[in-house]
């Protein structure tokens, strides 16, 4: 750690052990100089961090990795506390074994205001009590996440809440305790912000309505996800006056009327992401009353038209990012995305998976969509080389651009050489005319753009064929495949061999829509 200094000493027939103490300046704490005389001339070393505070060894070690802060406590006593005492994110392995560690590890950790309790689904995970001595000794916890914890129950949640008041962000996944522990929570954190519940096993169809409780002011952002009785959420989602984002995946039941409802009592929210839900037309005309909307994500929503997406584009023009996914449906198309692109002069960021638009769409909304920096465009029968040269002549402002399992080829790659002046990344996956030539050429003639191709191998094309018919009996879209990348230099894929090729592409079936998302997620918030 660069932490002595050495210095050259006289040897001496002496083998008694000096330490000495030589002072820097006036005012500073003197180091510790050490040194044993013996036949061979020996060094002084000096400790350098005696004279640093306590509070810039502490910013000394928030700028390393958590691998590298656990290294430097082991360096000595002192080191040990000031890492402990200036540690505010915590993630635990929560296995019932936890408990017993938990009054010496907070001992240590007595500045922790983030924590993550994780435990595997073959693991016993802590119960109450330990969830308990963690709120008590954790008084100034502000971010909690739990995963798996499934012998927690609904009076630990209760028990932890009155504890920990001042908490803004929770997150809960594979749990068992039900809406009377959730209601315990929202009624005791009257401060909370963040409310993101992943698959609760204790709601059940007879479970209580879960209210805002005092929460009701402060929560901005509520994410339910793959929850079988998610309508007992209702009055929680109504009663959040300040809401701003809501999330909703593959949650059981019928949400158009819901919709209709949260039209007339919040008026902030701004951005939504709606994934495999029972919604029509009637959800998005209610959603078409929140005029401050700028994030849509409508993925899966197979009841959804050209009409309702028209009045959610007509109404809500401040849209910048908007993710449609129809399913192959083709209840959406050009119609729509004429409408999104007549009314939404702000949108910055487009996904398109499972449509088929054409230049009709395509080239109004280049030239209507003047900051439209970000487009992906997936499983779509009607892009090709036409609609891609279109792309590449009338979307200036583009700077990052994706194409997956579309008919493009060669030629419409090359088309990408001239055209979008400010575009700096290209990826093209699954599209079987696009060759690594091509893609080689691309970057050579274009040495600032970055260009990712993800083909599919000859020598797998058997295979494919087989397992795409198996694909499609079970209604996925994606097609397994090994990797070909070509970057800035443009290198060639490593060799390897035919049968590890065939196990890579077993594991690597991914659904387009996350595969999307998360590569878009870090693109900046704003």
């Amino acid at each position: 750690m660069g932490q002595f200094s050495s210095l050259p000493r006289s040897g001496s027939t002496s083998s008694s052990a000096v330490i000495s103490q030589s002072p820097l300046g006036p005012g500073s704490q003197n180091p510790v100089e050490i040194s044993a005389y013996f036949d061979e001339p020996t060094t002084l070393e000096i400790d350098y961090t005696l004279n640093l505070p306590d509070e810039c060894l502490a910013c000394v070690f928030q700028s390393l990795s958590s691998g590298d802060r656990n290294r430097s406590s082991l360096v000595c006593r002192r080191w040990l506390k000031v890492e402990g005492e200036s540690r505010h994110r915590l993630s635990l392995n929560a296995k019932s074994e936890l408990a017993a560690a938990v009054p010496q590890l907070f001992l240590r950790f007595d500045s922790v205001t983030k924590l993550a309790l994780k435990c595997d689904r073959r693991s016993i995970s802590i119960a109450d009590d330990a969830l308990i001595l963690i709120a008590q000794k954790c008084r100034n916890l502000t971010r909690l996440k739990i995963r798996g914890c499934r012998e927690i129950t609904d009076d630990g949640m209760a028990a932890f809440s009155e504890n920990c008041r001042n908490l803004r962000k929770f997150s809960c996944g594979s749990c068992s305790f039900g809406a009377k522990g959730m209601n315990a929570l929202l009624d005791n954190c009257g401060f909370l912000e963040e409310l993101s519940v992943k698959r609760l096993r204790g709601i059940t169809d007879a479970a209580e309505a879960i209210g805002p409780g005092k929460a009701a002011t402060s929560l901005r952002v509520v994410c339910l996800n793959d929850i079988f009785n998610a309508q007992c959420f209702k009055s929680l989602i109504l009663g959040a006056k300040n809401l701003r984002s809501l999330k909703l995946f593959k949650c059981s039941g019928e949400w158009d009327s819901l919709f209709e409802l949260i039209a007339n009592k919040v008026d902030g929210l701004v951005e939504i992401h709606l994934d495999k839900l029972q919604l029509s037309d009637v959800g998005l005309y209610a959603i078409s009353n929140f005029v401050n909307l700028e994030i849509l994500h409508l993925v899966k929503t197979p009841e959804c038209t050209n009409s309702g997406l028209a009045t959610v584009a007509s109404k809500c023009r401040l849209l910048r990012k908007l993710h449609v996914d129809g399913w192959k449906t083709n209840r959406i198309n050009d119609e729509g995305l004429v409408a999104v692109a007549t009314y939404c002069p702000n949108l910055q960021e487009l996904v398109l998976i499972g449509l088929n638009p054409t230049c009709l769409s395509l080239e109004k909304l280049a030239t209507n969509c003047q900051n439209l920096e970000r487009l992906a465009l997936c499983g779509s029968e009607t892009v090709g080389d036409v609609e891609l040269t279109c792309i590449a002549q009338k979307c200036i402002a583009l700077k990052k651009l994706c194409i997956k399992s579309c008919p493009v080829s060669n030629h419409g790659i090359e088309a990408l050489a001239a055209g979008c002046p400010n575009l700096v990344k290209v990826k093209v996956k699954k599209c079987r005319g696009v060759t690594m030539e091509g893609a080689r050429w691309l970057s050579a003639s274009r040495g600032s753009l970055a260009v990712n191709l993800e083909s599919i191998e000859p020598e797998l094309q058997e295979a494919v064929v087989l397992e795409n018919a198996v694909e499609e009996e079970n209604g996925a879209v994606d097609i397994p495949n090994t990797r070909n990348r070509a970057n800035d230099a443009a290198s060639s894929s490593t060799a390897r061999p035919a049968s590890f090729k065939m196990r890579l592409a077993s594991f690597s079936r991914r659904n387009l829509v996350p595969c999307t998302f998360r590569r878009w997620a870090s693109m900046g918030a704003n």
